[in-house]
């Protein structure tokens, strides 16, 4: 990777951040209605997820150009989870102080994307051995068993932490999202957990990427994990489309029909993720051709996310409830083009010379 394009992936999340944050602070201050707030606040923090992404492509670059330092190496993940707690701490405020009512969904969504940044800076802090990956990956497996740990990679408590915190930010989301849908005979209850389960599935698929990276850092990444860890995010890509789709199907001409098409969109999120997932994958003790297109899968999942967007923008002419989801469609675009940067930089950085 030369110096042009390692400036290039590291601008796309930077890039993709600044358009989350002035297009959501567009939308909030364009108007005081309550599409308007849902959407400028969910929009301008999806933009924190982008900061999160930054983070990881940053901590990889770095290493494949030779320009990683101890600096860095704390300072990537700190920001990464500086603005998630930032984000946190704004979601509950939200939630808990002014009691505004259309600050309820917003509040709950935006805690959300705080447990998905949140794995994201694992993710970050578990690429900081990243040029381990291709060093174990050439190293010859054993007939049996484990292969031997390498001792430059994480201890078996630092893998076990990382993992651990993923696995507690999927957990709080799965947990939000069915104590909101326990009252979801009211409407705001049933957007807000749908939505949250949506964001569980995300962070359920990160948990897959955070323990492909630190394992294969680890060097005590199995055969059977060449499957389950893909399989995991695909399926959670599954359930989150399923679902916006039975949403859609049976809650179709009332109120809340429209929260469908944005549990849609976060599935397209979970297929983004299984793209960096698959790789690492695919190239772990064997030569995969393909790996070149493997890229491919987020850029399409960002061209149906605008493209959908697109259409909901003109079923809102008409119908304001699709004012939201095609709003956030059009950031979920943008979080799936910046994974596209991060499945680069993996492609690049795993590449067998």
């Amino acid at each position: 990777m030369n110096r042009s394009i390692s400036i290039l992936f590291r601008a796309i999340p930077l890039v993709m951040a600044l358009l989350c944050f002035s297009y959501g602070a567009y939308i909030y201050f364009a108007s005081s209605a309550p599409g308007n707030v849902t959407a400028g606040v969910v929009i301008f923090f999806l933009g924190t997820i982008c900061l999160a992404l930054f983070a990881t492509a940053a901590t990889i670059i770095r290493q494949i150009t030779g320009t990683y330092n101890n600096t860095v190496r704390y300072a990537l993940p700190v920001m990464g989870y500086s603005v998630a707690l930032i984000t946190l701490a704004f979601g509950i405020y939200m939630c808990t102080g002014p009691r505004i009512p259309h600050y309820f969904v917003p509040g709950h969504v935006v805690c959300g994307l705080a447990l998905i940044a949140l794995c994201v800076s694992t993710a970050a802090t578990a690429s900081t051995r990243f040029t381990l990956i291709p060093e174990n990956s050439a190293r010859p497996l054993p007939e049996q068993g484990r292969p031997q740990p390498n001792p430059a990679g994480f201890t078996l408590a630092e893998e076990r932490l990382l993992e651990a915190v993923a696995v507690c930010a999927a957990l709080a989301a799965w947990i939000w999202a069915f104590v909101l849908l326990k009252d979801y005979e009211i409407t705001p209850h049933l957007v807000a957990g749908s939505v949250m389960g949506g964001i569980a599935c995300v962070c359920t698929s990160l948990i897959g990427l955070v323990s492909s990276i630190a394992r294969q850092i680890r060097n005590d990444y199995t055969r059977r994990e060449r499957h389950f860890w893909p399989s995991l995010a695909l399926t959670m890509g599954c359930i989150a489309l399923v679902w916006g789709l039975l949403l859609i199907f049976f809650l179709w001409g009332k109120p809340a029909d429209f929260v469908g098409f944005v549990l849609i969109g976060l599935g397209m999120i979970c297929l983004s993720i299984s793209s960096k997932i698959i790789l690492l994958a695919k190239i772990w003790h064997a030569d995969y051709p393909l790996a070149n297109r493997i890229p491919l899968i987020p850029v399409l999942t960002a061209l149906f996310c605008l493209f959908l967007a697109a259409f909901l923008f003109e079923e809102a002419v008409t119908k304001t409830k699709f004012f939201v989801p095609a709003r956030v469609l059009t950031g979920f675009g943008a979080i799936c083009f910046t994974l596209f940067s991060i499945v680069s930089i993996l492609e690049s950085g795993t590449r067998k010379k």
